[in-house]
């Protein structure tokens, strides 16, 4: 347990930034199995939608220290590729 005040505050700062990071991969997760939906219904143009919206908010997750930026760049790639494959 924390003693001096420092550790104390520390401790505040750490559960604050906690519940925001966590809110933030949240709202990132929510938008991007709206695209996994949108792609296993066979919709293409509500997927591609989707990662309109989506390619955003990862992003702004990679910015923020959510995720790692190429962890961003891989799952807007991947959700890419599988919008272009559904037509096909």
């Amino acid at each position: 347990m924390a003693n001096t005040p420092s550790a104390k505050k520390a401790t505040r700062k750490i559960a604050a930034r906690t519940a925001i990071n966590k809110s933030r991969r949240t709202r990132m997760r929510t938008y991007v199995r709206k695209v996994e939906e949108a792609i296993a219904s066979g919709d293409k143009d509500a997927a591609q939608e989707a990662l309109r919206l989506a390619q955003p908010q990862i992003m702004r997750a990679a910015n923020r220290g959510i995720i790692h930026k190429n962890t961003a760049s891989r799952k807007v790639s991947r959700l890419s590729h599988r919008i272009k494959t559904i037509g096909a």
